[in-house]
Parts: C-alpha cells; sequence; structure tokens
C-alpha cells in the first residue's frame, strides 16, 4: 500500500509535527488486526505420535492436495478496501471478480462489478493485488516449505477446530520476491491450514527521493470446508500503516464465495 504523491505533499505541510511521532511508532507499530480472535488457550506440548518434522511433511503435503483440488473449481472474490477517518469511511475500493483455472492450471479473472475507487490518501499497487490472489488465502505447499522457518508453537483450540500452531518466516527474502510471515494454524485431523494471520513481507520502507513507501497491512485469514478439502474463504484488514508523515487507518476485506467444480481435470494453480 502506497501514499500517494499529492498526499505526502499535503501532509507534509498540514501535519509536519508527525515526523519525529511516527518515527517513533513506526518500530513498535502494532497492528489493530486481531490474529487471537477465537483463539483458545495455546498448549505448549509437542505432537503427539509423530516428530514436528513428520507434522510439517504431513500438512504441507495436504495443502499441495488443496492447491491441486482448488484449481477444478471456479469461484467468486470480492474484495472492499477501505481508509477511514476517525472510524468514518473516507476512501474505497470495491471490485467482485469471477476467478477459474484453464486447462494448464493458469488463472482466469473476469471483473463483474467494480466501482469507481475513491481512494484519496493511498493507491493500490500491484503489491497488494499480489497479496489479494496469493498472500491472503495462501497455501502453504511442499515445494515452498524449504523457503521456511517453520516453529511448533503448540496446540489451540480455534472455534470449533483443535489446531497445531507454528510461526513462519522465510529463511531469506531475495530480491525481487516476497514471502509470508507470520502464524497458520493447521487442523489436526485433515492437516490443512484453517487460519492464517500475518504479512507479506518484505516492506519497502527506504526508497529513492520522491517515492511513496510501500507498507504491508496485517492480515487474518480463514478457510472453510468444500468437498473435503479447506479452501481460502474470508480475509480481512484493520490496521494502522505508518508512512513517513502520516498514519493511515485501512480497512479490508476478502471474500471467497461460491465454489463450484469445473468438472474438467487441470493442472496445479500457477499464481
Amino acid at each position: 500500500m502506497e501514499m500517494r504523491n499529492s498526499e505526502q505533499k499535503k501532509a507534509r505541510q498540514r501535519a509536519a509535527w508527525l515526523i519525529v511521532l511516527v518515527g517513533v511508532l513506526v518500530a513498535g507499530a502494532r497492528a489493530q488486526t486481531d490474529c487471537a480472535d477465537g483463539n483458545g488457550v495455546l498448549d505448549t506440548n509437542p505432537p503427539k505420535n509423530m516428530t514436528v518434522p513428520e507434522l510439517i511433511q504431513k500438512f504441507s503435503a495436504g495443502e499441495t492436495k488443496v492447491r491441486e483440488a482448488r484449481t477444478h473449481y471456479t469461484y467468486t472474490q470480492d474484495v472492499l478496501v477501505q481508509t477511514l477517518n476517525d472510524n468514518k469511511v473516507d476512501g474505497q475500493f470495491h471490485e467482485i471478480t469471477s476467478v477459474s483455472y484453464d486447462d494448464k492450471g493458469r488463472r482466469l479473472e473476469k471483473v463483474t462489478f467494480g466501482e469507481q475507487s475513491t481512494l484519496r490518501e493511498v493507491q493500490l499497487t500491484q503489491t497488494d493485488f499480489d497479496d489479494i490472489r496469493i498472500f491472503m488465502p495462501w497455501i502453504l505447499t511442499t515445494d515452498e516449505v524449504p523457503q521456511y522457518n517453520l516453529a511448533y508453537a503448540g496446540q489451540q483450540h480455534v472455534d470449533d477446530l483443535d489446531t497445531y500452531v507454528f510461526h513462519v518466516e522465510p529463511k531469506k527474502e531475495e530480491k525481487g520476491k516476497r514471502y509470508f510471515q507470520g502464524r497458520v494454524w493447521v487442523d489436526n485431523r485433515d492437516f490443512q491450514i484453517v487460519k492464517l494471520c500475518g504479512k507479506s513481507v518484505p516492506d519497502v520502507i527506504h526508497r529513492k527521493k520522491n517515492q511513496p513507501m510501500d507498507i504491508r497491512p496485517t492480515f487474518v485469514g480463514y478457510r472453510q470446508l468444500v468437498d473435503g478439502y479447506w479452501f481460502p474463504a474470508y480475509a480481512r484488514v484493520d490496521d494502522t500503516l505508518h508512512f513517513q508523515v502520516q498514519s493511515i487507518h485501512l480497512r479490508e476485506t476478502l471474500k471467497l464465495t461460491g465454489y463450484k467444480r469445473a468438472g474438467a481435470a487441470t493442472a496445479a494453480a500457477k499464481p
């Protein structure tokens, strides 16, 4: 999410005093997105009847099946992005897209609704749309596991499910690539992710003069059971993004609904 250049100039004029304050907040900014909603007490005991590496192997194999199965379905993607001033919406982007996959697993999109954006203080970047398509509905497959450090945190009851919890962060950040960083909750029966909370990284904080900062919001996402698979269904953001001279309250929702099996066999999804 980038702050608009015109808004940066206005902000410098009307809120120059924020520079010192935000400089303090950036290092210790606390997200408003509630990752703990619906969570029970965390039990830090190790998993029973298997080692942590075996558990990772088992659930990443389950995630690989989720990714492949999802390419057999069509669904609707509904994205709503809002900026708020004192909890009052002062800018909005809303788009609804029909998503499907071709016989080679390539994602196809058709916009079925799109209103004129009224966002003024931020602009949506390609990274924002990558978050919507890739990271907010993130699926951790076997081929991606080597890119990450997965630290077992324990077991936790989430809503009506019993889950294993892992901290996830990239082992290293290669130039031009983005990664998920946060926490995932894995169903202890189906061995698939049912909840995740985090952000895409890295943020682009240090840019050339007169170029905007690109800061990623924290999101929480949930899955729903479809034909035996836990498919991404809903994600939300309620976060304050701290730019150099201004803080912007952002609210975002992503709804993935109406999963219908397409019938034709397809290859694994390609983001």
